[in-house]
């Protein structure tokens, strides 16, 4: 930034002072006082707009002539504030001071360690005011070193205590006999490290464990001694002397207030916060940050801080204390006067902070980076992960830093904590320069432009939540049926509206709610929670076809969040959400259980532009590592609860949109086929990185393989692409690493163990049940020689297994085979050996004569269904298997001269491929996709309904009779 000196504007504003002379003769009188040489014309003019601009200044360098020689050459100011430097007594900010600023600090009497404080305190404003004034520091080199001088003057300050008091009261030790100090943490603006020139610190106090000191003449309760240790603190900082004061402290953040203890320990804090702490105090605790304590004093903080903060759901049970606050903010910038306050008028600094804290508040739980306490690095994330529009980020953020600038002006000229707009044209334009334009009307001008913008969002943000008076009546309705649930009249009366098919039955349900434990002992906020739920739900039931059924279902999904019901406010706050919620309960019991196993998932609910667009593999794999990369590598339950939400949350998604008929069966089985795909490649990642920290890494023909040598192959569903909502995974392992060769860490094993070693773990970390479940079941059984063969097998093995003595069953299995996740070219080498499988040449009759033993074997087994149960869509007769095991024969049977045909492993485009080239017709190929797919289609809603496989035997009547008839025709054709 130019200096002030080459700014026409600024000399223009000094020329045109009239107290100029007089200014400049008070500075060089009092140099001359100090003997110190008068400041030349040059230094002047570089000078003099820095105590013009700022009376500040003025005072500072009257006071301290000494100080402007380092104006001067401001380069070599100190990184940032220090303890040490402070405790040192450093010359470069005491020149003036008597000689008792110069001794070390353990032999200072109080009124000289206070008068230092308070020197090193006006030193540095001198300088940062400097600084601001002529730009040369960005706003968060500034902030984060004005709250860097707070932290030195406080540790400074606790330093000093302790040695003073040691002698009399001795240590306050742990139960380990490790001294503990008072933990200091700082809340607003100085927990975020974002002070301002002339704020006040917002501090809490607190220590570690309770007990007495020792050591001393004397022995206090650690609650006496640290409370000791407080009061002197703020008399340090707060006390006004001749030197001024340091920082005015607010101790009002903490629990209970000024009727709070002054220092609380750290079980009784973590009790308050759990059991008392209210919804405002999360929200300040937000930037809550310890500026005093060691390691451990952090970790503990943190650890009763974020549960209390973050909460791990989407948390829209905040939002009607923020709606709340919210109210309360644009009450009090309805206030007359105080529209020319930029912190808390309207579109100040207040609303900015306000819009980034409450989204931190409602997502920071899922969201890790959202939890940091400094605004302008959490806005960039908010807008990178589009809980913001990028321009409105763009926006929010030019407004607080022109604010803040702003507010540093106007703070900068007498120290003085305000936020007000000056209404004197001299005063006005003294501060358009400082803030770096050229006249108060541009920046008047540019001020509302910008604050404009930040109330746009501020508004837009939380909606106000006005009910119409038929909303309030009808909550009101529900409020007294769950202080008299046996009221079965009332009950009546209020669900009247509502076309029941057994309106009794519907009574009953409501009752048995209303009357459960859970909700009589709910506390007041959860019950009316639940009345403004229950008025939403009813007025939805009312159009609905069958409210029997949607109540029926989504009841468990309510008895589920019934004691974390900040779900119910998600919902009454996002219609579109309860709308989304009861018609995929109307469509699937499963989205009734996934639900309420894991409440969670009412996140997904809530945007429709995600649930109703699944990501394809690439989005998947992006997503998933994003969540990932959150979470602390080492914490493996974490790990694996975090893939088993993701893929809960993803497939209610793909089942949403196979509900909607927004994707068609084909699809539907691709997303979930994609979804196990990246899920296999990220656990195959972890278990090789945890193998590989206990044995090193394996080595073939003398070469270290840094990439997992394996291949998971899909067999069945997965191999096919036709994955379901609840299917297993038929897996084979295959790896291609020297059978002699040995890891090469400190704890080596040969390659062949870690390869079954790294099978064994791939196949835990799929199968665990973790608090979220588990991945998916695992089927090995299609391994060469099945359960008695070994779990991971070389390429080579594998291949003469299936040349020499695999069964003509395990070749049909071949044909829906592929690589899922694993190392690419050994996934290659697979399918090269697959299509070497298929592609031999095999008698036909006797091929066609093994198929159909094994079909009428699995029919008199696995066929579920029969003339008073119905039809088995898969095992029976016209159904499922009998497409695929045609497919499958015309696969074996013709590839050796069609290689066309094993060019894919699904069953549709195998059957595209028999009839391009000829093996079937075009419309046989046709009816059978159709009918195979439409097959498919009710299996994927059967499954969701949770009604097995069997339907009415007159449903699909048709498609029975015509795959039956392509049976026989495949029985008795000898061409083929």
């Amino acid at each position: 930034m130019t200096p002030p000196n080459l700014n026409p504007n600024y000399t223009l504003f000094c020329e045109q002072s009239a107290s100029r002379f007089l200014l400049l003769e008070q500075v060089q009188e009092s140099r001359q006082r100090h003997g110190l040489d008068l400041l030349s014309s040059e230094q002047i003019a570089m000078l003099e707009p820095l105590w013009v601009l700022s009376d500040y200044l003025h005072k500072q360098c009257t006071r301290f002539p000494r100080w402007l020689d380092d104006l001067l050459v401001l380069e070599t100011l100190p990184e940032r504030p220090s303890k040490e430097a402070l405790m040192a007594g450093e010359a470069y900010f005491a020149h003036e001071a008597n000689a008792c600023l110069h001794v070390a600090q353990d032999a200072l009497d109080e009124a000289s360690f206070v008068k230092r404080l308070r020197l090193y305190r006006q030193w540095w404003m001198v300088r940062l005011i400097a600084l601001d004034i002529q730009q040369r520091l960005s706003l968060t080199e500034l902030t984060a070193r004005l709250s860097g001088l707070a932290d030195a003057c406080v540790n400074a300050s606790l330093q000093w205590t302790e040695q003073h008091y040691l002698a009399l009261y001795g240590q306050a030790l742990d139960s380990n006999s490790q001294p503990q100090s008072m933990i200091v943490i700082g809340m607003g603006k100085l927990g975020g490290n974002e002070l301002n020139l002339s704020s006040d610190i917002d501090l809490i106090f607190a220590f570690r464990e309770h007990g007495d000191t020792q050591g001393g003449k004397k022995s206090l309760s650690h609650q006496e001694y640290f409370t000791k240790l407080g009061q002197k603190l703020i008399q340090h900082l707060d006390q006004v002397t001749a030197d001024g004061f340091v920082f005015r402290v607010d101790m009002r953040l903490r629990p209970f207030g000024q009727s709070g203890a002054l220092v609380l320990n750290m079980d009784s804090l973590e009790n308050y916060y759990q059991d008392q702490g209210r919804d405002w105090e999360r929200y300040a605790m937000i930037k809550a940050r310890v500026m005093s304590g060691n390691a451990l004093d952090i970790r503990e903080f943190e650890t009763l801080r974020r549960p209390f903060v973050y909460r791990k759901y989407l948390d829209f049970g905040a939002i009607g204390a923020l709606r709340d606050l919210k109210q309360m903010i644009a009450k009090e910038v309805r206030r007359k006067g105080i529209e020319h306050n930029i912190k808390l008028g309207e579109g100040g600094i207040r609303e900015v902070e306000f819009i980034a804290q409450a989204l931190q508040i409602l997502h920071g739980g899922r969201d890790q980076g959202l939890q940091t306490p400094a605004l302008l690095k959490v806005l960039p994330y908010l807008a990178k992960h589009d809980y913001l529009p990028v321009e409105e980020m763009d926006q929010l953020r030019e407004a607080y830093l022109l604010l803040r600038r702003t507010e540093h002006a106007l703070q900068a000229v007498n120290d003085e904590q305000t936020q007000l707009l000056p209404e004197e044209e001299r005063a006005r334009t003294r501060i358009a320069l400082m803030v770096g334009f050229s006249s108060w009307d541009a920046l008047d001008k540019r001020l509302w432009e910008v604050r404009k913008n930040v109330h746009r969002s501020f508004v837009a943000l939380i909606d106000d939540g006005h009910e119409t008076s038929e909303e309030v009546k009808h909550q009101e309705t529900w409020r007294l049926l769950i202080k008299r649930p046996e009221d079965r009249e009332a009950i009546d009366d209020a669900i009247g509206l509502i076309a029941w098919q057994d309106q009794e039955a519907s009574i009953t349900r409501i009752s048995q709610l209303l009357s459960s434990r859970t909700v009589v002992f709910m506390q007041p906020i959860g019950q009316e929670r639940l009345a403004v739920f229950l008025a939403a739900l009813m007025s939805k039931l009312t159009d609905e076809a069958n409210p029997d059924l949607v109540l029926e279902r989504v009841f468990p999904i309510l008895e589920a969040v019934l004691r974390r019901t900040a779900y119910l406010v998600l919902l009454c706050e996002n219609q579109t959400a309860l709308t989304h919620l009861i018609r995929l309960c109307r469509e699937s019991m499963w989205f009734t259980e996934a639900i309420s196993a894991t409440p969670a998932l009412l996140d997904e609910l809530l945007d429709a532009n995600t649930l109703f667009s699944p990501p394809d593999k690439i989005m998947l794999a992006e997503e998933l590592q994003q969540i990932l990369l959150r979470l602390p590598e080492e914490d493996e339950e974490a790990q694996m609860d975090a893939m088993r939400r993701f893929r809960r949350s993803i497939i209610l998604r793909i089942a949403a949109c196979d509900i909607t008929e927004i994707l068609p069966v084909m699809k539907v089985s691709d997303h979930l086929t994609w979804l196990a795909e990246v899920l296999l490649d990220q656990v195959l990642q972890q278990s090789w990185q945890y193998l590989t920290k206990k044995h090193g890494f394996p080595v073939s023909q003398g070469e270290v393989a840094f990439t997992p040598q394996l291949a998971i192959i899909g067999y069945g569903k997965s191999g096919g692409w036709e994955l379901g909502y609840d299917s297993d995974l038929d897996l084979v392992f295959i790896h291609d690493a020297q059978a002699t060769g040995q890891t090469n860490g400190e704890r080596s094993i040969d390659n062949l163990t870690f390869y079954t070693r790294l099978g064994q773990r791939l196949i835990h970390m799929i199968t665990s049940f973790t608090a979220a479940g588990r991945l998916y079941e695992v089927d090995m059984r299609l391994r060469p020689s099945g359960n008695s063969g070994l779990l991971v097998s070389s390429l080579e093995a594998f291949k003469d297994y299936q040349q020499k003595e695999a069964w003509v069953w395990e070749h049909q299995a071949l044909t829906r085979s592929r690589g899922l996740a694993g190392e690419p070219n050994l996934l290659a080498k697979f399918e090269d050996c697959r299509k070497d499988i298929i592609a031999s040449i095999r008698e036909r009759s006797e091929l066609k004569a093994e198929v159909i033993k094994m079909r009428e074997k699995m029919r008199a087994h696995l066929d579920t269904g029969g003339k008073e149960k119905g039809f088995d869509l898969k095992q029976g007769a016209g159904g499922i298997i009998d497409i695929e095991f045609m497919v499958q024969y015309l696969v074996l049977a013709w590839s050796c001269k069609y290689p066309e045909l094993m060019r894919f492993s699904d069953n549709v485009r195998q059957l595209e491929a028999a009839a391009l080239v000829g093996l079937i017709g075009a419309e046989q190929a046709e009816k059978m996709t159709d009918t195979y797919t439409l097959y498919r289609s009710l299996t994927h809603r059967l499954s969701l309904q949770q009604q097995g496989r069997v339907v009415q035997k007159d449903t699909l009547v048709d498609n029975q009779n015509l795959v039956s008839q392509y049976w026989e025709n495949f029985i008795s054709n000898e061409q083929i």
